[in-house]
């Protein structure tokens, strides 16, 4: 099995919390732009594709990705297993990484990390720890997994969160999860609510004049430790509000 994977972004303009987020400007590029870009910086990637809806809302999306020159495919807005599915067979793809439209200062190490864990410990599924900054966090998974999920998951938390059929099941499938060497769950790096975007927005003005893309999570580490207003402004929001909404409509709480 080759050790390169094909990275599939979810992206979409709907959100309750901050429309159009991953569209946002920051020194004159839209958000979702960083976040291809330093996923090309990945060398264990091979191929990437901007999977979005296809509603015509979704065409600016679209458009970034034909400009920076990744594939494009559009599918179902609300089934987003079926659009990762048909994603991932479009492109004859064996092993699959996703990621999320949220997340622009995704880190090529920690991907190429996690691609190189997959491969050594031949597992069906791996997943960055919780230990990760929220925004750094990225998932690897066969196409036989995937393939199960499509065919196999009922509810709408598994066919809206792509993953989650899988790690619901791990007397199945061999599940994983890459540990961080530190615990940076106090930082969050995604763009969710307003307040996310005023903190990334601030560490991309302060760090791409010094570095352009190349840095780590190492440098935006040391600036929102010298920045403590910056990093408190969102502090309290919860980690994977998203997923933790969706449980609770099925269990009708």
């Amino acid at each position: 099995m080759t050790e390169h994977v094909t990275a599939i972004l979810q992206a979409r303009m709907g959100s309750s919390r901050l429309p159009g987020k991953v569209i946002r400007h920051v020194l004159g590029k839209p958000l979702i732009a960083y976040e291809i870009e330093r996923l090309k910086q990945c060398e264990r990637i091979q191929n990437i594709v901007l999977a979005t809806s296809d509603k015509p809302s979704d065409d600016p999306i679209a458009a970034v990705g034909e400009e920076l020159g990744v594939m494009v495919f559009r599918g179902s807005e609300s089934d987003v297993l079926d659009r990762y599915y048909q994603a991932a067979k479009a492109t004859n793809a064996t092993t699959i990484m996703r990621v999320t439209g949220d997340c622009p200062l995704i880190d090529p190490e920690i991907c190429n990390a996690t691609i190189r864990d997959f491969f050594t410990q031949d597992a069906d599924y791996i997943m960055t720890s919780p230990r990760f900054a929220e925004g750094l966090d990225c998932e690897v998974f066969t196409f036989a997994a995937l393939e199960a999920s499509w065919k196999e998951a009922e509810l709408a938390s598994e066919r809206e969160h792509v993953t989650l059929f899988i790690r619901n099941r791990p007397e199945r499938f061999t599940c994983i999860m890459l540990e961080n060497d530190v615990d940076d769950s106090h930082y969050r790096v995604t763009v969710d609510e307003p307040e996310d975007f005023t903190v990334i927005k601030a560490i991309l003005e302060a760090l791409i004049p010094k570095h352009d893309l190349n840095f780590s999570f190492a440098d935006v580490r040391e600036y929102l430790d010298a920045h403590q207003d910056i990093l408190s402004l969102n502090s309290t929001i919860v980690r994977n509000e998203g997923l933790i909404k969706s449980l609770k409509d099925e269990d009708g709480q």
